[in-house]
């Protein structure tokens, strides 16, 4: 466990102000949202590297200078990582408080694959390039800026408002489950991990998605050993071939497809103005989930082949313990993303029914995800929404969804606090780089997230 983070001086923390190129944001707050973000992607906030820390001093600095009170606003370490909270004082100190939730962990990325340094803030085209500007570090500086930004211009809400930032939401969410016992009080969270809104290719916005719920995370350890014995003795049987034709079975597979009210209200909701060939496919589906042309539309595209079935890809492989030997052992990892009402063990008795290799033993790896929850949708939450969406995209279409992904909000969820994905970014879905290579956000995106993220808190605490 590493010693906790000395505290630095605010002013000591803060940059001077860069000048700005003619796409970048226009106002004070959305300027400071982009600083704070370059800030926070040239911190590798990585597992492991215990930057978490290093991060949480950097905001905390910005949110007392930005006018909180220094006590209000702390950092708790968990292992080499920790949660950041920062508490925004309302009128009715006993009233439960509103959560507004994000992460500050990101994941690994390798400098020798990407076209920029993933940790060095890139402007081009647009964009600001890093690892982290979309997942989630964008929303994240556009909150903690919307914060500051109220806070300056003396907006008292009618009860506490807390910004809670986990530190290792990619990982085994261990600080997440903590943050989410410490405001086990709350009455209701906002994420700003999830939802948001969708441009066509023309950059448009059709649609805007509340996340209400999400997939089941899982992974499930592979393993095959082996005798082994020399390279040039080869028998009938060799431990990476045999774990490669496993995990090409996997790859291969397709589960069954599946609708929830959720899913359907989602797809229907965003019909009437996606692109013509998703449009057909989605109220197809919708109307019925064994239409085998929409089901394949929908999953060509990867925006939303994890929102109609479960879904399981090979991620890790390792074997083999020399190069003129045959391999000893092998094990791999294969990552499911599972539908709603589809528990962990039968996806795991399904992955051995596709394998068919009783050779290969499969056991979930338990890192504390939990199995998933849907929130009741809240009209208030809704109605706050829609307004402040629709100031910054008057008659977008607001519907709810589910994310084909694993996010904080499970752990609020499992202590029955509804959780609402409204994220501020606004982007083309084949921009969304998460995970990857070149992750981006628009650059067009912060002065309106950081407006909306306003005009939101404000809605839901007056």
């Amino acid at each position: 466990m590493l010693a906790k983070t000395r505290l630095i001086p605010a002013l000591m923390l803060l940059s001077p102000l860069p000048a700005y190129a003619a796409d970048e944001p226009t106002t004070p707050a959305g300027r400071e949202a982009l600083d704070i973000l370059k800030e926070a992607v040239a911190v590798p906030t990585v597992i492991g590297r215990g930057q978490v820390p290093v991060l949480a001093e950097k905001l905390r600095a910005r949110l007392i200078t930005g006018g909180f009170a220094a006590d209000d606003v702390r950092f708790v370490p968990v292992g080499e990582t920790g949660y950041l909270t920062a508490r925004y004082p309302g009128r009715d100190r006993k009233a439960k408080p509103l959560v507004v939730i994000g992460h500050m962990d990101v994941v690994e990325a390798n400098p020798a694959d990407w076209e920029r340094d993933p940790f060095t803030p890139i402007i081009e085209g647009g964009y600001i390039f890093g690892r982290g500007t979309n997942d989630m570090k964008g929303d994240l500086a556009m909150i903690v800026a919307a914060a500051i930004d109220l806070r300056r211009k003396g907006w008292v809400p009618a009860h506490d408002v807390v910004l809670a930032f986990s530190g290792d939401e990619e990982t085994a969410m261990a600080t997440t489950k903590a943050m989410a016992q410490a405001l086990s009080g709350a009455g209701l969270v906002l994420n700003g991990d999830a939802g948001g809104g969708e441009l066509d290719k023309d950059g448009k916005a059709y649609v805007y998605s509340i996340q209400a719920g999400e997939k089941t995370y899982a992974d499930y350890t592979l393993t095959l050993t082996d005798p082994g014995g020399h390279s040039s003795r080869p028998g009938a049987t060799n431990s990476i071939a045999a774990m490669g034709t496993a995990l090409a079975k996997v790859w291969a597979n397709r589960f069954a497809p599946q609708v929830s009210p959720l899913t359907k209200a989602y797809l229907e909701g965003t019909a009437p103005r996606a692109p013509a060939d998703l449009a057909g496919a989605m109220r197809a589906f919708a109307a019925n989930p064994g239409d085998a042309a929409a089901v394949e539309t929908l999953s060509a595209s990867p925006a939303y082949v994890g929102v109609i079935r479960t879904t399981c890809v090979p991620t890790q492989i390792t074997g083999g313990h020399a190069p003129n030997a045959l391999p000893q052992r092998v094990t791999a990892n294969v990552n499911c993303r599972i539908f709603p009402g589809t528990s962990r063990q039968d996806i795991e008795a399904q992955l051995r029914k596709i394998i068919a290799d009783p050779q290969i033993t499969i056991a979930f790896r338990d890192n504390g995800t939990l199995e998933s929850r849907e929130s009741p949708l809240d009209k208030r939450v809704l109605a706050a929404v829609t307004k402040a969406v629709r100031a910054r995209v008057p008659g977008l279409a607001i519907v709810p969804s589910m994310s084909a992904g694993a996010t904080d909000s499970m752990h609020f969820r499992a202590l029955g606090i509804p959780s609402y994905g409204v994220s501020a970014t606004f982007m083309d879905p084949d921009d969304d780089f998460s995970h990857g290579l070149n992750e981006r956000l628009p650059l067009a995106t912060i002065d309106p997230g950081v407006a909306q993220w306003e005009a939101l808190l404000q809605a839901m605490a007056k």
